[in-house]
């Protein structure tokens, strides 16, 4: 990219691995100029000092949150540049967050039947609590290692885990209470902001959509833009580069474009925070058109 952005990170708010404040640290690191951290259903990220912190390092930090939702599979929204203090957003929120941890409890009742041991009451302590750190807990932990190697053949990391065990689908899936896509994008359109589709190109790997079935969820849901450029990392840690077929896609649906790494750490696989592992050819007359589409 001539010009770096990223729309789209994760903060230990949620499942990420760097506070907010270590996010702006990094985006100065590799030249990124304007950043979304997008926690799961979590706003908290969000305070006066980090968007002082992010004006003295010279970032531009727009506000964002990605929800999740569930349709015929789970879909996450995401939401940009809204008012942080919207009640019904905010009320939103408040009710996902719970119902994070009373699906916590049902899924552990669900893989403790099949052996696994889950640390339920330190995973409790996580207050945006989501599949990925009860699938980190149950992986790392040695006490389900004979298990997950009967099961698996080998010790897998936590994306196989959750595709494998607890998706639509899977011997541990849980219906979680949750709002659909299109109340999602409602509510994030009512705190003024703009509701953007995540990373259409992940649901055929974890949920064996077709694009005729990401077709319906937009034409429900009615989002402001797609998040076209995305690279996807596989079950088995395979780069998917599928750009191309999603930018048609919002083309021809009349929606505009977003860029968003979906940083959560440095593994060495996965994109890091402004693409430096693994460009997108981005102009910056097409940076500057993302942004402006989402103010």
């Amino acid at each position: 990219m001539e010009r770096r952005i990223d729309l789209h990170m994760h903060s230990t708010i949620s499942d990420g691995t760097l506070t907010p404040k270590e996010i702006i640290d990094e985006a100065v690191k590799n030249g990124v100029d304007t950043i979304s951290i997008c926690d799961h259903d979590s706003l908290d990220a969000y305070t006066e000092e980090l968007f002082e912190y992010a004006r003295k390092n010279n970032i531009n930090l727009i506000k964002g949150v990605e929800i999740s939702t569930q349709g015929e599979v789970g879909v996450h929204v995401l939401g940009y540049n809204f008012d942080l203090n919207n009640k019904d957003l905010l009320d939103a929120l408040y009710r996902l967050k719970n119902s994070r941890h009373i699906y916590l409890h049902d899924v552990a009742k669900k893989l403790e039947e099949f052996g696994y041991k889950v640390n339920v009451e330190e995973l409790d302590k996580v207050e945006a609590v989501t599949k990925a750190h009860i699938a980190t807990d149950i992986v790392t932990n040695k006490a389900n290692e004979e298990l997950l190697l009967k099961t698996f053949g080998h010790i897998p990391n936590m994306g196989e885990f959750i595709e494998t065990i607890m998706n639509e689908g899977c011997p541990a899936y849980v219906k979680k209470n949750t709002i659909t896509p299109k109340e999602a994008a409602e509510v994030i359109r009512k705190a003024g902001g703009k509701a953007v589709l995540a990373h259409p190109v992940g649901y055929k790997y974890e949920n064996n959509l077709e694009i005729e079935d990401v077709q319906k969820i937009v034409d429900d849901m009615n989002p402001d833009g797609i998040e076209a450029y995305y690279h996807y990392v596989d079950r088995y840690n395979n780069r998917v580069d599928e750009v191309a077929k999603w930018k048609e896609f919002a083309i021809k649906n009349n929606k505009f474009m977003t860029i968003g790494s979906d940083f959560h750490k440095k593994d060495g696989i996965r994109p890091e925070i402004g693409f430096i592992n693994w460009d997108i050819d981005l102009t910056t007359k097409e940076v500057e058109e993302i942004l402006n589409n989402i103010k």
